[in-house]
């Protein structure tokens, strides 16, 4: 049985600004530095980013960018496939790089904003039994459990939390 942490495939940021640059030029759009280091962060963040943390992780890098283009250019890595857009009823979006990994679930944290994927074999089997008590063919499923992780149960500072 597998349960626990999310392990998976992933690119180096390097690679994912080739990967993305390779698929602005085969769609016919322009290729700028400014999407290759909107790319080069989301790609690669082990995080969940929302769009303001990309903007600020462009600006600790030295690199600007306008509120429209990180959006537009976040919007063109999900339509490439190298992104994927996460909705966890927050009010935004969150990013994070497609990786070869099974599909997962994921745990939110209410204070600071953490998330931390997991995986349990008890709870595919368990959505695929009441799929089909119902009569109901499942497709696929998602689950986000809202709650608060152990840094902040524990009162910890910002630094200590993973996000």
């Amino acid at each position: 049985m597998s349960t626990g942490a999310v392990v998976g495939t992933a690119r180096t940021a390097q690679q994912g600004r080739d990967a993305f640059r390779t698929w602005l030029r085969a769609q016919s759009l322009p290729v700028t530095n400014q999407r290759l280091a909107i790319a080069e962060v989301v790609i690669g963040s082990a995080d969940h980013l929302s769009a303001e943390e990309v903007a600020a992780q462009l600006d600790t890098h030295g690199e600007k960018a306008g509120t429209a283009t990180v959006y537009r250019t976040l919007d063109l890595l999900v339509k490439s496939g190298l992104v994927v857009e996460r909705d966890f009823g927050e009010g935004f979006r969150r990013f994070e790089a497609a990786r070869d990994v099974p599909h997962h679930e994921h745990l939110l944290c209410t204070v600071c904003g953490a998330v931390q994927e997991f995986r349990d074999e008890r709870l595919e089997r368990m959505t695929t039994i009441i799929a089909e008590s119902h009569d109901f063919a499942r497709h696929r499923h998602r689950l986000v459990i809202q709650g608060v992780c152990g840094a902040c149960r524990r009162g910890a500072t910002g630094t200590d939390r993973a996000r």
